[in-house]
């Protein structure tokens, strides 16, 4: 068999993994790429095999950098099934869906403003091509085997990152030479998700293809991480000002919700007006509530035991309607949840434009922030940020709180690769910037003694690696 790095190399996004066996093909994860517009281009470019011959797609989990990419794929005409947890199943047409829309949306704003470089821009895919690919959806569950392509099984376990996530077993049968098993961690959760039970540690493998996001770093202490929070956000209210939140419409949003309500009942925090801002994350909401009401498997026992109301706050607000969304563009104490997690699209990118410029307000980015996204110029002390072609000041207070992160850090990373009795003969790094991951690899060649390699995009492995990884 072969592998191919299509994305996620050297950056964080566009998770694609093309693995080619002797029987057909089959891609690991068919994400967008973000951040930088050199690393946006990435999406128009025509995929590198033609999406026809490609005979599956397995989804780790719903995050655009992990499933976005599926619409222009079946628009390039890939027919074939596209696998994924049940969960996952749920929350994937609405991240497509969502996306779909914005690019739609987008793209006529950019024809009306003439911010656009492009005379007539268009969306890479439309609500037609959403649609086809969440039709195309096959749910599976965790720990259950099932043939992909003949001779080729694969096994879907908890990851813990978020509702539905995974990681993947591929398990190649050679009758002539034994099996062969690559493993793909997806994105790694941490085991402190306060709804999610932790990762499952992974089978034995020849071959590991890990995430390494913060693979050069350790996560704060989270009660002092939750204290910089309430203090940033009294802080706010008290000068009369509003608090907007960048977060990830899909998890985020809900860990962030049992935070706020948590903090608002110690009295850590003044009780203000709480407004999702955000269809996705609406929607998402409703698919978290109804996983604890009806005790998923994949849901904590101490959520199960609180219910709902873990991730409800009585002074909790809907924005569902664009007018709804324009009305909270107004000077008042409040707290604004809106996607996307790193302002790089969606209602966020509005709400930026309005209070960034007013220092009594705040910015609290609580997600990971890929690099060249506004929020990362943001949390490195931009005085400005650019948005909609515009050149938007910054003088509102920003916090970064690294609290809520659902991918695990550095020590977490090397726990999950480190566990199986008989370790990988190697493993390759994706999903996170260079550094983290080139010191991640040292890391783990130091200390697990696992041939480490940091994936570069566009290459090609043969699997098992034999030699090939010396």
């Amino acid at each position: 068999m072969e592998l191919t790095f299509l994305g996620a190399a050297g950056t964080v996004t566009g998770s694609r993994f093309l693995l080619s066996a002797p029987t057909g093909r089959i891609l690991i994860d068919c994400g967008m790429f973000q951040g930088p517009r050199a690393i946006r281009r990435r999406n128009w470019e025509p995929f590198p095999v033609p999406a026809n011959s490609i005979d599956a797609v397995v989804i780790t989990h719903a995050h655009l950098d992990h499933c976005g990419y599926l619409p222009a794929l079946v628009k390039q005409g890939f027919t074939g099934p596209i696998y994924c947890s049940h969960n996952s199943a749920r929350l994937i047409p609405i991240i497509l869906r969502d996306s779909a829309k914005l690019q739609e949306e987008d793209s006529a704003y950019a024809r009306r403003s003439g911010y656009s470089r492009h005379a007539q821009p268009q969306p890479l895919y439309d609500a037609a091509d959403a649609e086809r690919a969440i039709d195309m959806l096959v749910g599976r569950d965790f720990h259950e085997r099932w043939q992909v392509i003949d001779g080729l099984f694969a096994r879907l376990d908890p990851a813990g990152h978020i509702l539905g996530s995974a990681t993947v077993a591929l398990t190649y049968s050679r009758p002539d030479e034994g099996d062969v098993r690559v493993v793909f961690s997806g994105d790694l959760g941490r085991g402190n998700h306060p709804l999610l039970k932790g990762p499952r540690l992974p089978s034995d493998a020849d071959l590991v293809v890990m995430e390494s996001t913060y693979g050069n770093r350790e996560h704060a202490d989270v009660d002092a991480e939750l204290e910089q929070m309430a203090q940033a956000i009294t802080r706010t209210i008290e000068r009369g000002g509003t608090v907007v939140v960048p977060a990830f419409a899909v998890d985020r949003t809900e860990v962030l919700l049992t935070a706020l309500r948590a903090l608002m009942d110690q009295h850590r925090i003044p009780r203000v007006p709480v407004h999702i801002d955000s269809p996705m994350a609406l929607a998402a909401f409703d698919v978290y509530k109804d996983a604890i009401a009806k005790g998923d498997p994949e849901i904590t026992t101490a959520a199960l035991a609180e219910g709902v109301d873990a991730v409800d706050i009585p002074d909790l607000h809907q924005a569902r309607t664009p007018e709804d969304s324009k009305a909270l563009d107004a000077p008042g104490p409040k707290i604004i949840v809106s996607a996307s997690g790193m302002g790089a699209g969606g209602r966020v990118t509005h709400h930026l434009k309005y209070f960034l410029p007013h220092a009594h307000n705040c910015v609290l980015l609580v997600g990971y922030q890929a690099f060249g996204t506004p929020g990362q110029q943001l949390r490195d002390g931009a005085s400005s940020i650019r948005i909609h072609g515009q050149d938007i000041p910054v003088l509102a207070e920003v916090v970064d709180i690294e609290a809520f992160s659902v991918h695990a850090d550095r020590s977490e990373l090397l726990d999950w690769l480190g566990s199986p009795r008989q370790r990988p003969a190697a493993a390759f790094l994706v999903h996170g910037e260079e550094q983290a991951a080139t010191d991640l690899a040292a890391t783990i060649r130091q200390r697990l003694g696992i041939p480490a390699v940091v994936a570069e995009h566009g290459q090609t492995i043969v699997v098992p690696p034999g030699e090939a990884i010396d």
